[in-house]
C-alpha cells in the first residue's frame, strides 16, 4: 500500500522526442506544421459533412466519427510535447498521465472498431446496393458508432486502472514522449508478466478480429467489383474502397507493430517513431486521403469556397 501511495503521489518525467540541436528544431517545426494541418483538415472535413446535404449518408457519418477521433489523437499528446520542448521540462502528474493513457487507449480501440465497421458499410454498398438503405439505416449507424465508442471506453477504463494500480517505486522517467502503456509497465517494480501476457492476448483480439472482418468484407467487395460490367461503377467502387483500405493499412500497420511485436524486438526510439506515426501522421493523412480520392468531398469543398463570403475581392 505504501508503494502504491508513493507512485500515486509522484510525477512522471517524459523524456520527450526532441533535443535542442539544429536538426531537432527543424523536426519540431515540422511536427507543429503537421499538427496544425491535421486539426485544420479534419475540422474542415467535419464541417463539410455537417453542412452539405449530399454528404448526409452512412459512409460520411462514419467518416465524421473517424475525423473526430483523428482530432482527439494529436490533441492528447502533441500540445504537451510542444510545451515540454519550449519550456525545457517534461513533468506530468500521475492524474495527467492516467488521463493521457485513458484517452489514447479510448481513441485507439474506438478507431479499430470503427474502421472495421466502415468496411462493412462498403461491403453492403457494393454487394447489396438495393438493401443498403435498410441495412445501413440511421439506427444501425448509431448502433455501430455507439459500439465503437463503448468498446474504447470499456477497454481504456480497464487497462488504465489496472496499469496504474502497479507500484512505480523505482525510476519515474518514462522513455517516451507521452504516457503509453508499454512504456509505463517497464517502470513498475512489481511482476507484470501475467498482465503483459493478458495484454498480448487482448491485443490479438482487439486487432485481429477487426482485421478479419475487414478482410472478409473486402474479399466479397473485390469479387463483386470484378463482376461489374460498367467501367464507371468499377471505378467508383475502387475509389471509395481504396481510400478506406489505405487508412486501414496506415493505422493497423503501426498498431500491429506496437502491440503485437514483443518489446524486446524494438527499441524505445523505434517506439517513439511508431507512436508519432499513429498519433500524428496518420490523423493528418486520413482527411487528405478521403478528400483527394472522393469526388463528393471535393465538390462540397468547392461549393463552400465558391460562396460569396469566401471569394477574394478584387
Amino acid at each position: 500500500m505504501g508503494e502504491s501511495n508513493h507512485s500515486a503521489a509522484s510525477d512522471f518525467i517524459l523524456m520527450g522526442l526532441f533535443s535542442n540541436t539544429g536538426s531537432h528544431l527543424v523536426l519540431f517545426f515540422l511536427v507543429v506544421t503537421m499538427f496544425t494541418m491535421g486539426l485544420l483538415s479534419n475540422t474542415i472535413l467535419l464541417y463539410l459533412i455537417h453542412t452539405d446535404s449530399r454528404l448526409h449518408t452512412p459512409m460520411y457519418f462514419l467518416l465524421s466519427q473517424l475525423s473526430l477521433l483523428d482530432v482527439g489523437f494529436p490533441l492528447t499528446t502533441i500540445p504537451k510535447m510542444m510545451t515540454d520542448f519550449l519550456q525545457g521540462g517534461g513533468s506530468i502528474s500521475f492524474r495527467g498521465c492516467a488521463a493521457q493513457m485513458f484517452f489514447l487507449m479510448l481513441m485507439g480501440v474506438s478507431e479499430c472498431a470503427l474502421l472495421s465497421l466502415m468496411s462493412y458499410d462498403r461491403y453492403v454498398a457494393v454487394c447489396h446496393p438495393l438493401h443498403y438503405p435498410v441495412l445501413m439505416r440511421r439506427q444501425v449507424c448509431l448502433l455501430m458508432v455507439g459500439t465503437s465508442w463503448f468498446s474504447g471506453v470499456l477497454v481504456a477504463s480497464i487497462q488504465t486502472s489496472i496499469t496504474l494500480h502497479f507500484p512505480f517505486c523505482a525510476s519515474h522517467t518514462v522513455d517516451h514522449f507521452f504516457c503509453e502503456l508499454p512504456a509505463l509497465l517497464k517502470l513498475s517494480c512489481a511482476d507484470t508478466s501475467a498482465y503483459e501476457l493478458a495484454l498480448s492476448v487482448l491485443g490479438v483480439l482487439i486487432l485481429l478480429l477487426p482485421i478479419s472482418l475487414i478482410a472478409a468484407s473486402y474479399s466479397h467487395v473485390l469479387g463483386a467489383v470484378l463482376c461489374m460490367h460498367s467501367a464507371e461503377a468499377r471505378h467508383k467502387a475502387f475509389t471509395t474502397c481504396s481510400s478506406h483500405i489505405t487508412v486501414v493499412g496506415l493505422f493497423y500497420g503501426t498498431a500491429l507493430y506496437m502491440y503485437m511485436v514483443p518489446g524486446t524486438y524494438h527499441s524505445p526510439q523505434q517506439d517513439n517513431v511508431v507512436s508519432l506515426f499513429y498519433s500524428l501522421i496518420t490523423p493528418t493523412l486520413n482527411p487528405l486521403i478521403y478528400s483527394l480520392r472522393n469526388r463528393e468531398v471535393r465538390m462540397a469543398l468547392v461549393k463552400v469556397l465558391s460562396k460569396p463570403g469566401c471569394r477574394l475581392r478584387r
